[in-house]
């Protein structure tokens, strides 16, 4: 079985760090968590072809795509 506390550590990064895009204020702020945000993602992208778990994220998925996802996680 493979090691994938990285990968949840880098979704749990990126869903903190989204939430605090959210509530960024000022146009700095924002710009500079969007960069942060983009950069997670890519590491994330980056990890699952190391762990050859090759998928996308939710954010590039179309609606029907994450629900088959979805309904196939639930199986």
């Amino acid at each position: 079985m493979q090691d994938t506390s990285h990968l949840n550590a880098l979704r749990v990064r990126l869903s903190h760090e989204q939430d605090r895009l959210n509530r960024a204020k000022s146009f700095q702020e924002k710009e500079l968590r969007t960069v942060w945000v983009k950069g997670i993602q890519k590491e994330i992208t980056d990890e699952l072809k190391f762990l050859g778990l090759e998928e996308k994220l939710p954010e590039e998925m179309t609606d029907d795509e994450l629900l088959a996802e979805l309904m196939k996680d639930s199986e």
